[in-house]
């Protein structure tokens, strides 16, 4: 039976520089992974060569990329210019999202479309991209969000803009199968970085909090071994979308 691992692999992760997807770079390469970083603008781009330095430190050959992966020329060159800096890709990772709590009835056009374009659009042609680039028996990974199975206010843009990302996940799995390309999506619980504070007063945290295990949110390092694990032992994943939340939510 073949041997699941990370070792000697090469992993491009979409939104690897900071937070999430930093901590999975730096878990992949501790695993032996070489690693694509993904960065989307200059402002983020110390933390990026940050957590390079900690993937090289690891042992591992890192790479930083830059894009704006709403367009999906930008896609296609990211994995084109990973590809060419480590070899094949085995596992894409993508982290990269959007949050914005907003009443429907305040949200504009264009807050729609970028919400679109960040959270489903590029999220789209990123699987497609994977599908074209990944080596044969690879992984391709997506982060969407609990509140796919959440009744709530404030978040139609998000949890919207997240949700075709399930049916993305599934045609893919089927379409890629044949390839043993598995792909699966992640749906954290409210996460505690940065994005999620911007969102929310103090007493509507508090709330979330309360809804999930031990009256925390998710942290990174919930979700980080999880992506670990579908890129290794857990193959035979495939086409599922893995509520990992603390109970905050299911369906």
């Amino acid at each position: 039976m073949a041997e699941h691992t990370l070792k000697g692999k090469n992993v491009l992760i979409a939104g690897g520089g900071k937070n999430l997807g930093g901590l999975i770079a730096r878990q992949t390469a501790a695993a032996g992974a070489n690693v694509a970083i993904h960065y989307n603008s200059e402002s983020s781009r110390p933390e990026a060569e940050a957590t390079l330095a900690d993937v090289e430190a690891a042992g591992g050959k890192g790479v930083l990329l830059q894009g704006d992966l709403t367009k999906p020329v930008n896609v296609g060159r990211l994995f084109a210019d990973a590809s060419t800096a480590l070899g094949p890709i085995d596992v894409a990772v993508n982290t990269v999202g959007k949050v914005l709590r907003k009443p429907i009835t305040e949200t504009t056009e264009d807050e729609y479309d970028s919400m679109f374009d960040i959270n489903s659009k590029a999220a789209y042609f990123f699987i497609k991209e994977a599908g074209l680039h990944l080596a044969d028996g690879g992984k391709i990974v997506t982060i969407v969000t609990a509140l796919l199975g959440a009744f709530t206010d404030g978040y139609s843009t998000y949890a919207g803009g997240k949700s075709p990302v399930e049916h993305f996940t599934r045609a893919a799995a089927k379409e890629f199968a044949e390839r043993g390309i598995s792909v699966t999506a992640i749906a954290p619980g409210p996460m505690d970085t940065p994005f999620f504070y911007g969102q929310e007063t103090p007493e509507r945290v508090e709330f979330h909090k309360s809804q999930a295990m031990g009256n925390q949110l998710t942290q990174i390092e919930d979700i980080a071994p999880i992506v670990r694990f579908l890129a290794t032992e857990g193959w035979w994943i495939t086409g599922q979308t893995i509520f990992a939340n603390g109970g905050y939510t299911t369906r």
